[in-house]
């Protein structure tokens, strides 16, 4: 016990560095715009399951998408979830294809009950990341080659993103009832930069801009789940989790400058604002699940946000309202085999389908994914050890500009179950 929690320890000192200095490098051109690329939420047993939690009670798992969920945590126990994630990412933009591979820290959750159902539960996750790497050089002959300009290069690049730290607490209202709250604080830093050369610099100048915007602020998500027995073994839960909307802090700089052949820079525009404004939306997600105990789950969720009543500086325009539809199931053979492993292993299945809330030159961007995952259960302890596998697809019209993204992104985290509080009596 003491070994674990030294291990513990040593992981969330960890994992806090990690959050601090990495950021997810994937280099993805959708995450230009607004705050970056959204990253999905959720434990990886959810992201197996195609990302649902709305609805999903677990004595031994985090479900951090709805805080009532936390009431469920078994009495005298804690549990533990740290994870990391791989992904692969494959553009493609009429015949031109790209390529890029990150891995990087995803997730730290703990959970323990304060008495029988009532529980309480923290930890850090990212909400974005900001990393894109683009450039293109125009040489003579080329199709959109202008002979006034000459040969030019342009570049851009960002860098960065959003993490969220939570803490919550869910309770059992009566039998049927519970509810939670999750307070949550926002932080992190995006950058981003752009250059145009010229390699005729006798009549025209270099331009350079970048742009700064550091995000901070607390906002709270509130949620409620009905639990019923259908019959023996068999369990029905419903969910409903909201997110208000919230303005946030931020500090926003942003610098052009024009650099001539003698290497004269001069600065075209300047802005540094401080305390400026950022609105992002909140949004509600609803979720059922039904199952038999130690068997088999399955659920559905369903989340609508306002993205379009989004304020972040200089992006206005750029967010539209999204809608997302997830389905998962998680199946266990034969939790108890003692002669059979793969029997005890929990596999799980799962798709969604909905909108990216970005929006360029009047087209959305959408999604649709499937992901498959497995739980590999630890000897003589209710700890298991979750890995997944999700395929994910952005599409958006080649005519509006917009490219295919194919995100193949692989996870593996430790999800720790133990007691604590308990003497051990020996004879």
């Amino acid at each position: 016990m003491h070994k674990r929690l030294i291990i513990i320890n040593l992981i969330v000192l960890l994992s806090f560095s990690f959050t601090s200095t990495a950021q997810k490098q994937i280099n993805s051109p959708y995450s230009r715009f607004n705050i970056g690329a959204l990253e999905p939420q959720g434990s990886f047993k959810s992201r197996g399951m195609g990302g649902i939690g709305t609805g999903m009670r677990d004595n031994n798992s985090i479900f951090n998408m709805n805080p009532a969920s936390y009431s469920s945590l078994d009495t005298n126990s804690f549990t533990f979830d740290f994870g990391f994630d791989f992904a692969l990412s494959a553009l493609q933009e009429g015949d031109k294809k790209y390529s890029s591979n990150d891995m990087n820290f995803n997730h730290l959750f703990l959970g323990f009950p304060i008495i029988k159902g009532w529980g309480v539960a923290t930890g850090i996750a990212p909400v974005t990341y900001g990393y894109y790497s683009i450039s293109e050089e125009v040489l003579e002959g080329d199709s959109n080659y202008d002979p006034l300009t000459g040969p030019y290069s342009t570049y851009h690049s960002g860098k960065g993103g959003l993490s969220n730290f939570f803490f919550g607490t869910g309770v059992n209202i009566t039998r049927n009832f519970a509810a939670g709250i999750n307070m949550t604080i926002m932080f992190g830093v995006l950058e981003r930069s752009y250059s145009l050369q010229f390699e005729n610099l006798e009549n025209y100048y270099h331009n350079t801009a970048n742009e700064k915007l550091q995000v901070h602020g607390i906002n709270f998500d509130y949620g409620i789940q009905y639990m019923a027995k259908i019959r023996e073994d068999y369990f029905f839960n419903a969910g409903f989790s909201l997110t208000a909307g919230k303005t946030y802090k931020s500090n926003y700089d942003y610098l052009v400058e024009r650099t001539s052949a003698y290497n004269d820079v001069d600065t075209v525009a300047f802005t540094s604002e401080k305390s400026t404004p950022v609105f992002l939306p909140g949004n509600y997600k609803l979720g059922i699940s039904f199952g038999k105990k130690n068997k088999f789950t399955t659920g559905f969720d369903y989340i609508s946000a306002k993205w379009s009543k989004s304020e972040i500086p200089g992006y206005s325009g750029y967010a539209a309202d999204t809608k997302t539809y997830m389905w998962g199931m998680e199946i266990i053979p034969d939790k108890y085999a003692n002669f059979s492993f793969i029997k005890r292993m929990e596999y799980r299945f799962g798709a969604h389908i909905g909108d990216n809330y970005l929006i360029i030159n009047g087209e959305q961007v959408r999604e649709v994914g499937a992901s498959f995952g497995i739980g590999i259960p630890m000897r003589r302890s209710l700890s298991r050890a979750n890995l997944f596998v999700d395929y994910t697809k952005k599409t958006g019209a080649e005519a509006a500009g917009l490219h295919t993204e194919r995100i193949l992104t692989i996870g593996g985290s430790l999800n720790i179950y133990d007691f604590w509080f308990i003497k051990r009596k020996y004879n």
